[in-house]
């Protein structure tokens, strides 16, 4: 029985080629859409969850005004001692932090500078990242101990066994002098390209105490992600509150008053901030939210099209029925048709996933795999098997097989065959999806056009950056020698990227500071005193640096710092404690954006200082001669950087970067929103085609009395046009709903037009006037005496 129900479904199939192609291909390629899409969700969902003990994870994040968007991932290194020292509910903590040292080979004089990181000897009790070889409970025998991935380790010493191998490292990046031995103690497994903790290798965290007095008792060095292994059944907002008290017990300073201390789980470091709130989450949610939409859409189709044609197979219930056929019969018989057509466009779906992976991963920037061993994919399947049957196999399915045999053969169909109220809904429905999407692919793309085009108060054109290495040691000489050069139009440095300014301290006084203000907090950069002038940064008042002396007790406000403290007029020449020193104010610099546009613009200070140093050199070309610019500079770089390798970053690359998942999550979403609008129109296009076939003897008869071929378009066409123009009072609300939720992550953000609305009616109109018009001619233009007769 069950081998005629799938040979009569092929029968059908077969004989019926124009719409099993359209209900194929539409589900076909909305279900390797939802696979791709749903990848990438799942992706972002699995960031830090292979952890044994993910749930009971947190990170330290710092804030000193609880009110405020200043929050940072990061604490004192005395706080994880004396947390698990001295509160109870705390199992284990971790303390982590960048390491700039650069490794070497022993016998050898190349360099290789890679990722590494500081940590505790607890970071495997806490995590479960796999060592392979070494000790999981002592990884570092001595300060003199490092750990290296397998990818590293190959590497540096390709077949032969790494462990107790030597490798130094110079710990100061920018020394000539000073190289350390460490011995390799552990052997490490590549970290999982979904985890938020990265490193090609790892440090004792106690090497970071041999100098000095060490930093176990520097409170107020904001720097070194932290983390902690709660006890169970523990509140994390409880332990926060105690990690605050228990800083203010230790050091009593006016700004840590205000000290609050976030506990951040984990798991939800990727797709939020330290507050809980979103931070990419929102993101995840609208692809989810896509993935379902275009799967709709094809369900959409292949339920107009089978009621559609519910009509034109009565005639075939009726023989059955007189035959001998049940309705247990019939009924099995249309959900086996359904189930075919399900499993052919599951197996194009699964070819078409497959030879898409390697162009979608290097669109997303990822690096995922599609594999039929994971079972949500299966999941998905089952899921949407389970639609089609129940919206496109059950109904029709009961309907046609509760067909009286008489009325079936004088072709009398009751209820869905005729009554298309239903199937108008579902167009409308489908429509409405897709000028959303629409919609929302306009303003998404002027959002991120309307960021690479902001003005940002500095000029990052035709600028170069890069680690100036032991340049630092020899800066003016190097600065002098390139400004000769005919495609250099300066040279200058600062302490980090101006783009992304990390650095912040609350270490700021002036006189008339009202105690309400003791945890105001400003971001800071040191910068050589020709900064202003090649960056293009504008003064309001003042001016900038001389290179003398007298610099370093000189301080650079921006607009926002003198607005926020209160400062006024004559701003210029007023005294400023700043990092304990005290200074004159002598410039105000015009805003400019240091952070991401989703930040509003923060204080900010300039300063010079000769122990700070500048560790990134910024190139300003003509422009035309950028290449022969960078030759210029590569050129200084083997004399005195030899062993390492040129790494440079246009400061347009580099502030791109900042969006960089932004502007990727933007291509797949135009992607996946045209897969879903050429979904709509082939269903479009299949109802259509169905509806001409139904009124082929009318055409005929109604062209032999002398209707144009505009007449005949205008009657296939015009029910149709309607239900589109119905969409756009669904769409357009709902559009800009969402869309405005969307532009609240950022804080400058382009405005939602009402021309955006406009053009997305008119193209979504266009396409559907273009598809159904488009099947309309071709009818009108078949021969009326043909037609007639054929009937």
């Amino acid at each position: 029985m069950i081998k005629n129900y799938i040979k009569t479904a092929f029968r059908t199939l077969t004989k019926n080629r124009s719409y099993s192609t359209i209900n194929i291909a539409g589900l076909a390629v909305s279900l390797s859409a939802a696979i791709l899409i749903l990848l990438w969700v799942w992706d972002e969902l699995s960031f830090d969850r292979m952890h044994s003990k993910g749930d009971r994870i947190y990170q330290v994040s710092t804030t000193f005004d609880v009110t405020s968007e200043n929050v940072w991932p990061v604490g004192p290194p005395p706080l994880a001692l004396f947390g698990k020292a001295e509160i109870p509910g705390i199992a284990d903590a971790c303390r982590s932090s960048n390491s700039d040292a650069v490794l070497t080979m022993a016998n050898s004089d190349r360099k290789f500078d890679e990722n590494g990181q500081y940590v505790d000897p607890s970071f495997f009790d806490i995590f479960d990242f796999t060592l392979l070889e070494g000790d999981l409970r002592n990884p570092f025998i001595d300060n003199n101990s490092i750990v290296l991935t397998k990818t590293l380790a190959k590497k540096y010493f390709g077949s032969e066994d790494a462990m107790g191998q030597t490798v130094l490292i110079n710990m100061d990046e920018g020394a000539t002098e000073g190289k350390r031995s460490f011995r390799v103690t552990g052997i490490l497994e590549d970290f999982p390209t979904n985890s938020s903790i990265e490193a090609d290798f790892l440090l004792p965290f106690d090497l970071l105490n041999e100098n000095g007095d060490g930093i176990n008792g520097e409170w107020g060095n904001f720097g070194y992600r932290t983390f902690f292994l709660l006890n169970e059944r523990v509140n994390p907002s409880n332990v926060g509150q105690q990690l605050a008290d228990l800083h203010r017990k230790n050091n009593e300073a006016e700004i840590f008053k205000t000290l609050v201390y976030f506990l951040q789980p984990l798991e939800n470091v990727h797709l939020y901030n330290a507050k809980g709130e979103d931070n990419g989450m929102q993101q995840v949610r609208i692809f989810a939210l896509v993935a379902g939409i275009i799967l709709l859409i094809a369900c959409i189709n292949y339920v107009n099209l089978v009621t559609a044609r519910s009509t034109r197979r009565s005639k075939e219930v009726g023989v059955r029925k007189v035959i001998g056929a049940n309705r247990f019969h019939l009924f099995w018989q249309f959900i086996t048709e359904s189930v075919v057509i399900f499993v052919i466009a599951m197996l194009l779906a699964i070819g078409l996933s497959y030879a898409a992976m390697p162009l979608y991963n290097g669109l997303s920037g990822k690096e995922m795999v599609f594999s039929l061993l994971d079972i949500r994919i299966w999941m998905l399947f089952a899921g949407s098997l389970a639609a089609v049957v129940l919206l496109a196999g059950i109904y029709p399915a009961l309907l046609l097989s509760t067909f009286k045999p008489a009325q079936a053969l004088k072709g009398i169909l009751p209820g869905i065959g005729r009554n298309n109220g239903f199937r108008k809904a579902l167009v409308v429905i489908q429509f409405s999806c897709s000028v959303v999407l629409i919609i929302a692919t306009i303003i998404i793309s002027r959002q991120l056009d309307f960021i690479r085009k902001k003005e940002l108060g500095y000029n990052k054109e035709n600028v170069f950056f890069f680690n100036q290495r032991n340049f630092s040691g020899r800066f003016d000489a190097v600065r002098a020698e390139l400004e000769n050069h005919p495609g250099i139009a300066g040279v200058t440095a600062a302490s980090g990227n101006i783009s992304n300014i990390g650095s912040g301290t609350g270490d700021i006084a002036w006189e008339g500071k009202p105690a309400s203000m003791a945890n105001f907090m400003v971001n800071f950069m040191s910068v050589d005193h020709k900064f202003l002038e090649v960056i293009g940064l504008q003064l309001a008042d003042g001016r900038g640096f001389t290179d003398t002396p007298a610099d370093s007790s000189y301080i650079i406000l921006n607009e926002t710092a003198v607005k926020q403290m209160g400062l006024e007029e004559p701003i210029v020449g007023k005294p400023i404690t700043f990092r304990d020193q005290p200074r004159t104010v002598v410039g105000v610099v015009k805003d400019f954006h240091f952070n991401n546009l989703k930040i509003a613009i923060g204080p900010c200070v300039l300063f010079s200082d000769s122990g700070m140093p500048l560790g990134g050199m910024y190139v300003k070309t003509t422009g035309n001669e950028a290449s022969q610019a960078i030759a210029a500079v590569n050129k200084q770089w083997q004399q005195y950087n030899s062993e390492f390798e040129f790494e440079y970053q246009f400061m347009d690359e580099s502030f791109d970067k900042l969006y960089k998942s932004d502007i990727q999550a933007g291509k797949l979403f135009n992607v996946f929103a045209g897969i879903a609008i050429l979904i709509s129109c082939l269903g479009l296009f299949g109802l259509v085609t169905f509806t001409a076939e139904t009124k082929v003897k009318e055409i005929g008869i109604r062209k032999t009395l002398g209707a144009s071929v505009a007449n005949i378009i205008v009657l296939i066409s015009k029910d149709f046009l309607k239900l589109v123009g119905i969409s756009f009072v669904v769409a357009f609300p709902l559009a800009w709903w969402m869309m405005s939720r969307w532009l609240e992550n950022y804080v400058y953000r382009t405005a939602i037009e009402w021309w955006v609305f406009a053009i997305a009616g008119l193209a979504a109109f266009a396409i559907a006037a273009i598809t159904v018009c488009g099947k309309s001619l071709k009818a009108a233009q078949e021969n009326p005496i043909k037609a007639i007769r054929t009937e």
